[in-house]
């Protein structure tokens, strides 16, 4: 029951990892080989510096981009740049961490780098997922995340028990148990794995009955997805206006913070909902909590897919974030309802977009943006059913009261001979179908 999940909640506290709180990094991107290399790996650390910049509070101090002949060495690289990095790094005392751009590395790798350089050191995973755990809103996102760090612990585990094992020479049983450290560590370890599976499990049941409850929602829901530094935020704050990045909290109990008020050329009210930003290569075991952050988009009435068209990657990019959306099992009128929209046109001259139902903005110059707020009212009206009329009321009766509450009054035109008044109004058809039946004309 509710108590279960109570106490499984408080174990599943994420694990802390020195992560929390501000960090100033210095990045360290290793390449392989060739030129060629070389233009991929200015990418990745172009990547690797706005994953850093999307955390509050972090910054990069520095970055560098070092030639090694295999990745697989001990220290990432040879002698020679090793110790060039190990100066640099000690040339930086403002520098809290270094982020090595690479997927995973052993824990031992990471003591040895440690201990050689004084600072803590991050691998893509561990920063990737510290920024999906700053952005898991809904219980599934934050239990997903804390499936994707049992990996993490398993290994720092092996590497303190040998650290241990050192010390004081061959392992020790605990206390008459007949179960070393490890194993006992291993198997709390499995139970919590289990545990949180359960509990995974259980929400997907519970959910699919709030949703039923969830549709009766008034406002329609954007979701507004793209690649990390495509420009989403942006967007956002041109298509809201500053002022409406203020939405009232009770509205908005079921969606996570990033979630904005704006206004439709018929001043129908939306909410925009900025969704975590993709990557590339993202590391195989947290797909499943990259999913759970993207929960809400599921819920939405329409998806803006923002794209930086002035990218040398942005055709990749597209087929990444397809790909994911294919992978969410949206419903299939909202994968066909999709609005692309190519961001920083103003980057790239004479722009003509290749795909014919896109919209071409740059949201930072306003560009565009005009022509994309009517396609989003045109597709939004569709998605949701509702239409905009115009009524003729009765003034002395409830009338205009009762359209006030339940739909979306635009405009009222009194004439004041007959006592009467038009009223333009975006109602659905259902609503529709009470007003008449309420009052017949």
């Amino acid at each position: 029951g509710d108590d279960a999940e109570e106490e499984l909640e408080t174990q599943l506290e994420p694990v802390p990892l020195p992560l929390a709180g501000a960090q100033r990094m210095f990045i360290v991107q290793p390449r392989a080989g060739d030129l060629k290399q070389r233009r991929a790996a200015e990418l990745q650390v172009a990547e690797a510096v706005a994953l850093v910049n999307t955390l509050h509070n972090w910054t990069v101090v520095d970055k560098i981009i070092l030639p090694t002949k295999n990745l697989d060495q001990k220290l990432i690289f040879g002698k020679g740049n090793f110790q060039i990095l190990t100066e640099k790094i000690k040339r930086l005392p403002q520098a809290t961490a270094v982020f090595l751009n690479l997927e995973r590395i052993s824990t031992l790798t990471k003591k040895e780098l440690e201990d050689a350089w004084g600072v803590n050191v991050f691998d893509r995973y561990t920063v990737v997922l510290h920024i999906f755990r700053c952005n898991a809103r809904t219980k599934e996102a934050k239990l997903q995340i804390a499936l994707a760090e049992i990996p993490l612990l398993r290994s720092n585990l092996k590497t303190e028990v040998s650290h241990l094992d050192q010390q004081r020479g061959g392992s020790r049983y605990i206390m008459g148990s007949g179960e070393t450290f490890l194993e006992t560590q291993t198997r709390l370890l499995r139970e919590r794995e289990l545990k949180i599976r359960n509990a995974l499990e259980n929400l997907r049941r519970k959910r699919s009955i709030l949703r039923a409850q969830r549709q009766r929602r008034e406002f329609p829901v954007i979701s507004v997805m793209g690649y990390t530094n495509c420009g989403k935020t942006t967007l956002i704050k041109a298509l809201t206006g500053d002022a409406g990045l203020q939405p009232q909290d009770q509205l908005f109990a079921t969606l996570d913070i990033t979630a904005h008020t704006g206004y439709l050329p018929s001043q129908l009210a939306v909410i925009y909902v900025d969704t975590i930003g993709f990557l590339s290569d993202l590391p195989h075991d947290l797909i499943g909590s990259f999913s759970a952050t993207l929960e809400e988009v599921a819920h939405s009435d329409l998806i803006l897919h923002v794209r930086d068209v002035s990218h040398p990657e942005t055709v990749q990019q597209k087929a990444s974030v397809l790909s994911v959306l294919k992978n969410l099992n949206l419903p299939s009128h909202l994968l066909d309802s999709v609005i692309e929209v190519h961001n920083k046109v103003d980057l790239i001259e004479r722009y003509e977009p290749a795909e014919p139902n896109a919209i071409a903005i740059s949201a930072l110059h306003g560009y565009g943006l005009e022509d994309l707020k009517e396609e989003i009212e045109r597709t939004v009206l569709k998605a949701t059913g509702k239409k905009i009329l115009t009524i003729k009321v009765n003034l002395t009766g409830p009338q205009l009261s009762w359209l006030y509450k339940e739909a979306t009054v635009q405009e009222v035109d009194v004439m004041p001979d007959d006592g009467t008044a038009s009223v333009k109004v975006i109602i659905s058809e259902s609503v529709l179908g009470r007003f008449r039946k309420h009052f017949p004309q």
